[in-house]
């Protein structure tokens, strides 16, 4: 088999396929930037409001409402919190045990399909580059034929070859800013994560080592 005939017989086909790729790879792009937008939605709260309520909750021994409270809250932050707050009868250790698990299965369920952002923001370009290229390719073939029609071909597969890197970067540059602004977000969310977990943490502590009232009244 003559392999250069072969990849040349590929290559005529031109990048009208690429295009189509390209496509279904922006569709794919988009459907993931609508996927984790819907998904941060209210995952996000205020970490002081929330620990102002939490170290008085646990000074006040009112633990269990502060949970009713916010047991329906979709943010992160506050689920990690809560989640350390169920493990306060078993020991400091188990809280801390049980927020690192939370925030980690939180983590993972916001960095799903991330990847997919940042794999077709970087190669991308590369497969509307190759559509340009295929497009060249074929451009040239057609210069074989000399004539008005084959010159007006030429140009237009050109075109047709161009539009391609065009249309690459159209669906790279979208993916790559979707992608750095979902991971800064989940970031800032675990970020918040860590501040209610130190704030469970420190006041578990300072519950564990507050001093005992002494009995009121005395022996007359």
């Amino acid at each position: 088999m003559d392999l250069t005939n072969f990849f040349l017989d590929f290559a005529l086909l031109g990048a009208t396929w690429v295009l189509w790729l390209l496509v279904v790879l922006s569709v794919l792009s988009v459907g993931v930037m609508i996927d984790r937008g819907l998904w941060f939605r209210g995952r996000d709260t205020d970490p002081e409001q929330f620990t102002r309520e939490l170290k008085g909750a646990v000074e006040r021994n009112e633990v269990e409402r502060l949970a009713a409270k916010y047991k329906d809250d979709p943010s992160v932050p506050v689920q990690v919190a809560l989640r350390g707050l169920a493990e306060r009868a078993n020991g400091v250790d188990a809280v801390s045990e049980a927020m690192q698990g939370e925030k980690a299965r939180w983590r993972r369920a916001g960095d799903r399909n991330l990847i997919v952002l940042g794999t077709l923001g970087n190669n991308v370009p590369f497969v509307g580059l190759f559509g340009t290229v295929l497009g060249v390719i074929r451009a040239f073939h057609e210069l074989k034929q000399k004539s008005a029609e084959s010159e007006v071909q030429v140009f237009q597969t050109v075109s047709e070859a161009l539009v391609a890197t065009a249309i690459g970067l159209l669906v790279a540059i979208p993916a790559v800013v979707a992608f750095n602004y979902f991971s800064r977000r989940l970031k800032v969310l675990m970020g918040g994560a860590d501040e209610t977990a130190h704030a469970v943490l420190a006041a578990i502590h300072a519950q564990a080592h507050k001093p005992k009232e002494a009995p009121s009244g005395g022996d007359k």
